[in-house]
């Protein structure tokens, strides 16, 4: 068989193997949705549902703290407006897994260290402009504790206290990455330096 025939089977063949192969996963339980969800590429990530909210808001709760349900922070009703876009900031990566170095490239990572975590969160309410690492943040913003936020950093590792709850990539019972936490006291140990946005 000459080399030009063999090579137009073995495409033709290809090709019908590539429809064969798309028509079985296309027919399987669930197909559908899971490609309408997927991002793109070959993915096993289911992600959580967003709970309804009316169009770029998200809920509040009347209380002076913010509160956690489900995994995902609920800023008080009376917090300013930067404070509760840095909590959905936090809210939309609160289940990413720890990755070192990860969110300091690009906004939006496959997963987070603490000062990334901590910096995409406060990216979200425009209190910072670049990721920082933890050891920066020591000089970041203004000295001491904030009334809304303060974020906590030394050379090996930084977290926040938001609304009065921990974003944290430390202290996590299940899994790691950054999640909120009902304790604001440090999960990692060592001298921590207390900084704070201009306002809040």
């Amino acid at each position: 068989m000459p080399i030009v025939r063999r090579a137009a089977l073995i495409g033709a063949l290809s090709s019908v193997l590539a429809v064969v192969a798309v028509a079985t996963v296309a027919a399987m339980p669930g197909a559908r949705a899971w490609a309408a969800n997927a991002p793109g590429g070959v993915s096993t990530y289911a992600p959580e549902p967003e709970p309804t909210t009316p169009s770029g808001t998200e809920p509040t709760t009347s209380t002076s703290k913010a509160i956690i349900v489900r995994g995902r922070a609920i800023a008080p009703l009376n917090a300013p407006l930067a404070v509760k876009k840095v909590i959905a900031a936090a809210n939309k990566i609160r289940a990413k897994p720890y990755i070192w170095g990860g969110g300091h490239a690009k906004w939006w990572d496959a997963g987070y260290d603490c000062s990334g975590a901590v910096s995409y969160a406060l990216h979200g309410g425009a209190l910072i402009s670049s990721p920082l690492p933890s050891g920066p943040m020591e000089s970041w913003g203004l000295p001491g504790k904030g009334r809304w936020i303060t974020v906590y950093a030394n050379a090996g590792h930084a977290y926040a206290v938001i609304a009065g709850l921990r974003w944290d990539t430390a202290g996590n019972t299940s899994g790691t990455g950054p999640r909120w936490h009902e304790s604001t006291a440090a999960a990692a140990s060592g001298r921590f330096v207390a900084r704070h946005p201009e306002g809040y």
